[in-house]
């Protein structure tokens, strides 16, 4: 089978390896699709900590970065119920990048981590649904505070998670979408999606979106970027609650013009009800996950796929591993 390495920075190789066996309470998987995770992905070009304490090892795990993935169950391992070869699922959970990834024709997961997809649910619609079940446990969040329906919601970042929260906020029923990002393109997507209003935060917004000591506008919202930057942006302009989703790399400052009611909530984690969550708005078509697809290209393509997310040219790059 064909499995991709990262040697270092835009170096890879296309490795020939026998197709793995699973093993207890695993599935092997037939890739069909293989979004780019660009964190990860550009993060490991540049050889760049993902957070506090990471270091990358060259060269790369085999596979890896690939964990946003599709396919059919190709073989079940021992002790393995509700799932059988010839299933459609997609990879819910990534495991840790110390086991091999999905830029690969075959790849064995715990079956824990898969989940099934309907029929009509193609394999690129459902490829990216690791990355919404994260935005999914950030919006069971919201949702049980009640802090969306009818209420006025702020997207800051329109990448691919921003672009799946304007989706989500959407359809759990806020009055208005609002999002921000310095791409022009990236906010045409957004409107496409159902954002309401997009705006460059290099703009001079004081009347369309107000910020402290004035009445916020915005009653509601989530960060996308994690960014010191873009956190205070929108503590100063959002009313009430501000999911942080963003990762963190550096401290946020409260400050006492904040205290009149502004709420910050942090990342509760994964789970197989966000990930149920997410399939269902799929399912639905209230969310869909295709859009943020780029382009398609063969594993050959690696380069080239994260040189267009690096030149922000691309959201996401789609891998078919059998072209």
């Amino acid at each position: 089978m064909k499995i991709l390495q990262v040697i270092k920075g835009r170096d890879f190789e296309i490795l020939n390896k026998p197709i793995p066996f699973p093993g207890e309470r695993e599935v092997l998987l037939k890739v069909m699709a293989v979004n780019t995770c660009p964190q990860w992905d550009l993060h490991l070009r540049h050889d760049e900590p993902m957070f506090a304490g990471h270091q990358f090892h060259h060269p790369y795990t085999p596979g890896q970065p690939g964990h946003e993935a599709s396919g059919i169950i190709e073989e079940v391992g021992e002790g393995v119920s509700g799932l059988k070869k010839g299933d459609r699922v997609s990879a819910w959970r990534d495991p840790g990048h110390h086991r091999n990834g999905c830029y690969s024709q075959f790849v064995v997961l715990d079956a824990e981590n898969v989940i099934p997809i309907p029929e009509h649910v193609s394999f690129e619609d459902a490829a990216s649904l690791e990355l919404a079940m994260c935005l999914g446990s950030s919006f069971m969040m919201l949702k049980e505070m009640g802090v969306l329906p009818g209420r006025r919601f702020g997207v800051m970042g329109l990448g691919p998670a921003g672009l799946i929260a304007v989706q989500m906020a959407k359809a759990e029923g806020a009055s208005e979408v609002i999002g921000f990002d310095l791409s022009r393109e990236r906010r045409e997507v957004a409107l496409r999606l159902g954002a309401n209003a997009v705006y460059d935060t290099r703009d001079n917004l004081d009347e369309l979106v107000p910020a402290r000591p004035n009445t916020p506008k915005i009653d509601n919202g989530i960060d996308c970027v994690g960014a010191k930057a873009t956190v205070e942006y929108m503590m100063d302009r959002v009313a009430d609650a501000l999911a942080l989703f963003g990762v963190q790399r550096t401290d946020y400052t409260y400050s006492p013009h904040h205290y009149n009611g502004l709420r910050l909530c942090g990342y509760k984690g994964h789970s197989r009800e966000a990930a149920e969550y997410a399939l269902n708005m799929i399912r639905d078509g209230r969310l869909s996950l295709s859009p943020l697809i780029s382009r398609t290209l063969p594993l050959e393509g690696y380069a080239e796929g994260i040189d267009m997310l690096e030149r922000q040219e691309a959201i996401k790059i789609c891998f078919h591993p059998w072209d």
